[in-house]
């Protein structure tokens, strides 16, 4: 799954994967993002498709249409996206891609759960593949957007049975176009995703478990002491 991620460079750093200028119609900003520590129930930056240029807009990390009565969900498995009553209408017309620079997760070892950040281990930022209620461009609060996973394989599933589904620059490009369909998606997704040993993966401060805790010590490796003596 994808519970929490940094989203931390400035915005021309991931964009420079995905489009050249004449392909965005995005304000230039030098300021970084700075969030080391993005939680669902918060806005986040999110790039979609329109007028055949990228767009860049704050859209809530979450997802409860009206008939919903539960908590938002935050992931959609690929496994059903294109196809559930819920998900079907976002996989068709409001895929989106959220840029990051890695995702956390927690491991359980002994009594207690061990956070690890997850990330391309080229160093290039990561772009999920996510689906959400358009128009994104509105602004307001509602319903908002998911991050698809998929099954974690080879050595990731060593941290967690569930993994965001991470696509490689040109397939993120492709998965946000607005002319390609419903089953065409599913291939891209399929052909574009990111094998598992292209990341790396590391022990970081259980900090991170609290929200409010932000900055660039949530992401960097720690030693995890034995209790072998």
């Amino acid at each position: 799954m994808c519970g929490r991620f940094a989203q931390a460079q400035t915005r021309e750093e991931y964009l420079a994967y995905l489009a050249d200028e004449a392909d965005h119609d995005i304000a230039y900003d030098p300021e970084r993002i700075g969030r080391y520590n993005v939680a669902p129930g918060t806005k986040v930056l999110l790039i979609s498709e329109r007028d055949e240029k990228l767009h860049l807009d704050p859209v809530l990390w979450g997802y409860a249409p009206g008939w919903w009565d539960k908590t938002p969900l935050i992931n959609a498995r690929i496994e059903t996206a294109a196809s559930s009553r819920m998900f079907k209408p976002l996989w068709q017309h409001g895929r989106a891609i959220c840029f990051a620079d890695g995702w956390f997760e927690w491991k359980k070892e002994g009594d207690k759960k061990q956070p690890y950040f997850i990330h391309r281990a080229d160093g290039q930022p990561i772009f999920m593949a996510a689906i959400g209620s358009t128009p994104f461009e509105r602004g307001d609060d509602a319903e908002g957007f998911l991050i698809v996973t998929s099954e974690a394989d080879n050595g990731l599933v060593d941290i967690h049975d569930r993994r965001p589904l991470v696509l490689s620059p040109e397939a993120a490009r492709e998965w946000m176009r607005l002319d390609v369909g419903g089953n065409k998606a599913l291939e891209i997704a399929s052909d574009g995703a990111v094998p598992a040993d292209k990341f790396n993966w590391h022990a970081v401060t259980r900090t991170v478990g609290n929200v409010k805790n932000q900055g660039r010590n949530l992401i960097e490796h720690i030693t995890i002491k034995s209790n072998i003596s």
